[in-house]
């Protein structure tokens, strides 16, 4: 079993993570951009930290509408330096605004952001790292791939003998749809 199923369940914060999201196929853009957030801002912290903090960054990034983050200027970029319930790195901040504008143009090409991956998908993480990096900011190789993991286009979130697992398996995840493929 892998080492979060172990710890996870029963935890009051990694336990609802692990039992209804982690891995679970997300198609809206809203989800997927938070989940891309979130991934982002855990870099050099515990992701315990990150869901500690989740209710203070969907109210920071407005709901994580796209829209709205991508219209961001130096006003709220400001507040987001100041707001003490997310992480305060001027980096993952700049890289959440310039992601949302890089939504927005993916969404203008593809129509949303789940379909841009659906398009691109499957590939290997070293493809995917590969294409985040030329696409968005502060997507190196362990955020990509955890990211990925954690929406269901990646496999091993839970391992076969995890109770999630069998869950995960009847809404059909990405990384499933293509190994029935090969």
């Amino acid at each position: 079993m892998s080492a979060y199923c172990r710890i996870a369940p029963g935890h009051p914060f990694h336990g609802p993570y692990h039992d209804r999201e982690y891995g679970f196929p997300v198609r809206g853009d809203g989800a997927l951009f938070e989940r891309l957030v979130l991934e982002i801002n855990q870099a050099g912290l515990s992701w315990l930290t990150i869901l500690q903090k989740r209710a203070a960054f969907v109210a920071a990034y407005d709901g994580f509408d796209v829209d709205r983050v991508a219209a961001y200027g130096a006003r709220e970029r400001a507040c987001l330096m100041r707001d003490a319930g997310i992480v305060r790195n001027r980096l993952k901040i700049e890289a959440a605004i310039e992601n949302a504008r890089r939504l927005v143009a993916i969404r203008e090409q593809h129509g949303s952001f789940a379909a841009w991956l659906a398009a691109h998908h499957p590939r290997a993480k070293p493809e995917w790292v590969r294409l985040f990096k030329q696409t968005f900011r502060f997507t190196g190789g362990e955020i990509t791939g955890s990211f990925l993991l954690s929406i269901g286009y990646l496999e091993g979130a839970h391992t076969p003998s995890c109770p999630v697992f069998a869950r995960i398996a009847r809404r059909n995840p990405p990384w499933m749809r293509a190994a029935a493929r090969r």
